[in-house]
């Protein structure tokens, strides 16, 4: 474009009633969209004669954050939100949000007069204004002043890179959708050019505009850049020179530091000593003037698509919101856990005395119906002292025995009898089966249980085994009395 050329444009300004690169001049405004945005009419001086909007969550971060979003052109805040889902991140994440608004009468396509030196310049214009919507919303809100955010598209974007550059100490952290680097124009003029073919400009060069807006000497703000390589309103240039600006500022090299494809796009990251990213870029490969939406990683969609607001399988909100950091808490239902001390408490086995209990509760009937098949080969002239005791379904042992006192030498171990005391003669003992060895349970009837280890059962009877002696204790008792002379 020859210098004519452009002095004929410029004289034609006016007469298309502002700069027109960033918005469709004959588009018909539309009714704002339903959202939770609320206006707040009194936050200060409004040197800018902005409009602020702004939308608290019910269910909020104890530290709360703050992210203030900015519109591009043709655009309003409600507009922006529907288009962005910022406001319906913040009601699941718990952040603030504070969505500063565009006026006719400032700017008849309501672009933020990014290009215009008494808007951008620290204390004064638009900056000034949305300097004090922040201090509202901080005042009222009970903001964490550690946690505050701007991010915006096109003009949006490029007034974002004035936010970050007059006022870096209120920012943590910025990201620019489509914008242009900071200070690169000054008047309508400048802005057309920069637009159109921006000129390739030392990094130092760069780093020395955003020094000169401020006083700052602190730690300056990390940056998200995202643009679109078929971008013919803002030329995607203007991306890689955002990036060298913020790379001076940060003293990183210009060669990314790392280099890979989120959602099949190119991202690359500059992180400074402490491992912490400080800058980073995503290109949109074939995507026009706009913001890019899509499902995000917790497979949910923020925003919707329309003007300015493309689809293109991946959510740039979402993606600047986990960049802020605002994405670490969330609100979801309690977990069906009883309490955490059940944590404490290590899984057991099942009781052991469960199956001596489950015999003295039934009965004796029930006992002998569930008597194990070794004990039914007993004849049944053998009468038990005592009724059977019922046995476990789970483990088939030999009917229970009790321990007799020896009668022989004393450290002598004598062998029990398989044999009841009082069977016939002709009824011969039950032989255990030389294939499996099978402890005899010592446990008595009555309680208290006592577990006595008891050697065990021979798998033949010893040949050295006596039956057991019957006393007469009548013949005893008669003995006793002749012996004392009184029978």
């Amino acid at each position: 474009m020859s210098l004519a050329e452009n002095v004929e444009y410029l004289r034609r300004l006016r007469e298309l009633k502002g700069i027109t690169g960033f918005g469709d001049l004959q588009r018909p405004a539309r009714p704002a969209p339903e959202c939770p945005l609320v206006e707040v009419e009194s936050f200060g001086s409004n040197p800018g004669r902005l409009k602020m909007f702004a939308y608290v969550p019910a269910q909020r971060q104890p530290l709360l954050p703050l992210v203030v979003v900015l519109h591009g052109c043709g655009q309003g805040a409600a507009d922006y939100d529907l288009g962005a889902g910022w406001s319906t991140l913040a009601k699941h994440f718990g952040f603030a949000l504070l969505m500063p608004e565009q006026q006719r009468v400032n700017n008849p396509q309501r672009c933020f007069n990014w290009f215009q030196s008494e808007d951008i310049a620290r204390g004064q214009g638009e900056v000034a204004s949305i300097r004090e919507m922040i201090a509202r919303m901080v005042a009222d809100c009970a903001i964490d002043e550690r946690r505050i955010f701007v991010t915006g598209l096109s003009a949006g974007g490029a007034m974002t890179m004035a936010m970050l550059s007059a006022h870096p100490e209120l920012f943590a952290a910025g990201a620019v959708i489509a914008g242009l680097p900071f200070g690169t124009a000054r008047n309508m003029r400048d802005a057309i050019l920069q637009m159109r073919m921006p000129p390739a400009r030392p990094a130092g060069e760069l780093g020395d505009l955003v020094r000169r807006a401020s006083n700052h000497h602190g730690k300056w703000p990390k940056l998200s850049v995202w643009h679109g390589t078929a971008d013919y309103t803002v030329h995607p240039g203007n991306a890689g020179e955002i990036v060298k600006q913020w790379l001076d500022l940060h003293h990183l090299p210009l060669a990314p530091m790392a280099a890979n494809d989120v959602n099949g796009y190119p991202h690359e990251q500059w992180w400074n000593a402490d491992g912490e990213t400080m800058v980073e870029s995503y290109t949109i490969t074939n995507m026009a003037h706009g913001t890019p939406i899509g499902i995000a990683a917790n497979d949910k969609r923020y925003g919707k698509a329309g003007p300015f607001l493309l689809e293109a399988g991946i959510s740039s909100s979402y993606l600047i919101a986990k960049f802020f950091g605002v994405t670490d808490w969330i609100r979801q239902p309690k977990p069906a856990v009883t309490s955490p001390s059940t944590k404490l408490i290590p899984e057991v086995s099942p009781i052991a005395a469960l199956p001596v209990l489950t015999k003295m509760l039934r009965r004796p009937e029930d006992a002998q119906a569930a008597e194990p098949a070794e004990s039914k080969a007993a004849p049944e002239a053998v009468k038990p002292a005592k009724p059977a005791r019922a046995k476990s379904n789970r483990v088939a042992r030999p009917p229970k025995r009790k321990v007799e006192p020896s009668t022989g030498a004393p450290g002598e171990i004598k062998p029990l009898s398989a044999t009841p005391a009082d069977a016939p003669a002709d009824v011969k003992p039950l032989v255990a089966k030389p294939t499996v060895a099978k402890a005899v349970d010592m446990t008595p009837a009555d309680p208290p249980v006592i577990a006595v280890k008891a050697p065990p059962i021979p798998t033949a009877p010893s040949p050295q085994a006596k039956p057991r002696r019957v006393i007469d204790v009548a013949a005893v008792i008669d003995r006793a009395l002749k012996a004392a002379g009184l029978k």
